[in-house]
């Protein structure tokens, strides 16, 4: 019978548990990357700028810019309330891109290389329940 030496299988042990190490902290790290840029990819896409009442309403007719897509978080968290009747936001935002019974949809515009458009839930008394922001 013929002995193996024990430290030969070591090393290549050794390579094995620094390659697994290896690849679970490169795993852990782009999963904290993936899930950071998925909560702001919003913020990434759509600009800040101020809502603007009459840029909103010129914008309707482009399609190819992301003029409304710029102003869509500040309508979306600082001028729709929940509650506000349909009206109200008609008066607001103008006649919807597409209106359903219960929803209005407004084309944000061609951002980030996606359509994307603002959808506004509304309950059967006509009032706003959610709002989100979709892709086509």
């Amino acid at each position: 019978m013929t002995e193996q030496p024990a430290n030969t299988t070591e090393p290549s042990l050794r390579l094995l548990k620094w390659v697994v190490v290896a690849f679970a902290v490169f795993t852990l790290l782009l999963t904290i990357v993936f899930f950071s840029w998925w909560t702001m990819k919003e913020r990434f896409i759509f600009g800040d700028s101020a809502f603007e009442p009459m840029q909103w309403m010129a914008a309707a007719e482009k399609h190819d810019s992301c003029d409304r897509g710029d102003m869509v978080l500040d309508v979306q968290h600082r001028m729709l309330r929940r509650g506000m009747d349909k009206s109200q936001v008609t008066v607001m935002l103008g006649r919807p891109t597409w209106e359903e019974h219960n929803q209005f949809e407004y084309e944000l515009g061609k951002c980030l290389w996606v359509i994307h458009g603002l959808r506004l839930y509304f309950d059967e008394g006509g009032r706003l329940v959610h709002t989100a922001i979709i892709q086509h």
